[in-house]
């Protein structure tokens, strides 16, 4: 992702104002995603998730992460998997930010600097404008990757040579940050808090894709890993995932979604599986 070092700059000193009086140390991941956090929500079941699938393909998977910013995500992966690397095309996002950058990161724009094959790739974010499907599918077999339905675009492979195996629902990192704001910073009425709650617009899409000789393969790991998430507390979770249930976000909770006019329910992390190719 592109980024303007005085941008940058400018961010990285709201970030240090804004933890004199944050109310919570993990209210910054929602706040400043860039710096302290990810584009996407996710908890721990969704690493799992992918986990699950790098592990189904091989018993040494090679998985890459690209647009990886600072590695949030990534570093929740390595301790699943060892042999992963990710690709950040924006040098100054890594060293303004005063951060050692890991061998595992590497600088470079996927769009040409993708080098080796893959087992599995996983496009968290693409800016808009944007395009790295054509790089990404030629060197892999199996995507993971994540719409923002507010802003990120260009991450469905269906014409690129892949089949669509499962799919669920988070919430955007938008509608958790106006929440945690309207909630702890500011002075709203609950009545009025519980009105902005109904209009969350934005969600976040998660996408897997497979060639058709992984499909099934692919697919058999995603529902053994849902039927483990059944047994409450069995892998753990993080500690930011009390900040989305503390913001109406729990796991299988039911919200309204817009469709062709019409309001459904979904649940959020509820995996909706495709028919095989």
């Amino acid at each position: 992702m592109a980024h303007k070092v005085r941008d940058l700059e400018i961010a990285i000193e709201a970030l240090k104002k804004f933890r004199k009086y944050s109310i919570s140390p993990l209210h910054e991941r929602y706040i400043f995603p860039l710096l302290s956090g990810t584009y996407f929500c996710y908890r721990k079941l969704d690493v799992l998730r992918v986990a699950a699938i790098a592990k189904a393909l091989s018993n040494k998977p090679k998985y890459c992460d690209v647009g990886c910013g600072c590695g949030d995500f990534l570093i929740k992966i390595r301790e699943f998997i060892s042999d992963v690397v990710g690709i950040e095309n924006c040098a100054d996002l890594v060293y303004r930010c005063h951060r050692i950058k890991p061998d595992y990161i590497k600088i470079t724009d996927a769009r040409w600097g993708i080098n080796d094959r893959f087992d599995i790739i996983f496009v968290g974010w693409m800016e808009p404008g944007i395009d790295l499907r054509d790089a990404v599918a030629q060197k892999t077999d199996v995507i993971v990757s994540t719409l923002d339905q507010g802003i990120s675009l260009a991450a469905e492979f269906e014409g690129h040579g892949f089949y669509k195996v499962a799919s669920w629902r988070t919430p955007s990192w938008e509608d958790v940050n106006t929440e945690i704001m309207n909630k702890y910073y500011t002075q709203i009425h609950n009545d009025t808090l519980n009105y902005l709650s109904k209009l969350r617009g934005a969600h976040n899409l998660w996408y897997v894709y497979s060639r058709k000789k992984n499909f099934e393969k692919v697919k058999e790991a995603l529902i053994t890993s849902q039927g483990d998430e059944q047994n409450v507390g069995a892998h753990g979770r993080y500690d930011f995932e009390d900040i989305l249930d503390g913001c109406g976000f729990n796991y299988m909770e039911e919200i309204e979604v817009i469709c062709s006019r019409n309001q459904r329910l979904e649940r959020l992390w509820e995996i909706r599986f495709i028919n095989s190719p």
